[in-house]
């Protein structure tokens, strides 16, 4: 692990030395990947300069150890030394994990998908809240949303929405955990003898890719237009600019009806049909990948559920790292990071530990 680290430290300093060099804008395209790879690697050297110095700072003192020292002195040496040992231990951990290869998508925008499972009604708005669950954190963190399609009830429910989230760094390594099903406990308001419903609602989150990442064929791809239906006044059931596109090779079908524009409806459906398809050939070649789409949304069962949300206990469960926050107001109001940060620490955990198997 040294050896790697020191070559990461080489690199780092080599791209420091060349951004500060006067002609280091000349090429902007070279400079911004520059300065993006120097970024990536500054956390790992920090920490390997830490690791550097504690080391020194043990090797002295276990040199001390062997002069002539009065009782005191021995036991502040003792001390310094069992303090390093614990600092070294944890930054041994923390190296590992931060030169752990990261998910090639995380830097990535995402599509972001809800769908109403298991419950009628219930289960659609507790859809629109996991919307505004998820419009409130990119809020939070600055993130850009943009709707590509949207399917909500008379009751302001979520049948179908997607949305696209990002416009700096880092989307989907935050969001990619929220792909599964969502399961909410609650009284609902239609309920007259307070009784405890259980419904949910399923979320898909998938990397946004380009078109040099994914290659679609016209000739595998069946376009239909058809008129829009719902609000929309005197445009709907007038003009044909509904677009249905189905990519014949898998079956998949994206459908949007959003935009007045064809044109514009077709190029949001081509977002999420690229992004679809990205997922689904790489879940094909690496099953192992939690990022299959069929895993993502599952049936909409109550039972294959990520996480619940139970109203009358005020809390927030992840079933799949056994985490419970006492604070769903706070979570539903878009502060999950707390939730998100313990998601990545036991993915990179993970990680790790297959690296040692």
């Amino acid at each position: 692990m040294i050896d790697k680290l020191q070559g990461i430290k080489q690199r780092f300093d080599f791209l420091s030395e060349k951004l500060a060099s006067p002609d280091a804008m000349a090429n902007k395209d070279a400079w911004r990947e520059m300065v993006k790879e120097r970024a990536s690697l500054e956390e790992i050297v920090l920490a390997f300069d830490e690791y550097i110095v504690s080391q020194n700072a043990l090797d002295n003192c276990k040199a001390m150890q062997n002069e002539h020292l009065d009782s005191e002195m021995k036991e502040l040496v003792h001390a310094e030394i069992e303090a390093l040992e614990t600092k070294l231990e944890a930054l041994n951990k923390q190296l590992h994990l931060l030169i752990l290869p990261k998910d090639p998508n995380d830097e990535r925008d995402v599509i972001l998908e809800i769908r109403a499972g298991t419950g009628g009604d219930e289960a659609s708005l507790f859809g629109a809240d996991l919307l505004r669950m998820y419009l409130r954190y990119a809020e939070r963190n600055g993130y850009k949303v943009e709707y590509l399609s949207s399917n909500m009830t008379d009751m302001g429910g979520v049948k179908e929405v997607v949305l696209s989230i990002g416009g700096k760094h880092g989307a989907y390594s935050r969001l990619k955990f929220e792909s599964g099903v969502h399961r909410v406990q609650r009284v609902p308001e239609t309920e007259s003898q307070g009784r405890i419903h259980t419904s949910a609602a399923t979320v898909a989150v998938l990397p946004e890719v380009d078109d040099v990442q994914i290659d679609i064929k016209d000739t595998d791809l069946r376009i239909d237009t058809y008129r829009s239906s719902g609000a929309g006044g005197q445009h709907v059931n007038k003009t044909e600019s509904a677009i249905r596109i189905t990519h014949l090779p898998t079956g998949m079908v994206v459908s949007c009806q959003d935009e007045k524009s064809q044109l514009k409806n077709k190029e949001q459906a081509m977002r999420v049909l690229k992004s679809r398809l990205y997922d689904y050939y790489a879940s094909q070649q690496a099953e192992q990948r939690a990022g299959a789409r069929k895993s993502q949304i599952g049936s909409g069962d109550r039972s294959e559920r990520i996480r619940t949300y139970n109203f009358p206990q005020g809390r927030v469960t992840d079933h799949r790292i056994g985490l419970t926050l006492y604070k769903l107001e706070a979570f539903l109001d878009g502060d999950m990071d707390e939730m998100l940060d313990a998601l990545s620490v036991a993915e990179r955990s993970e990680m790790l530990a297959g690296e040692s198997d």
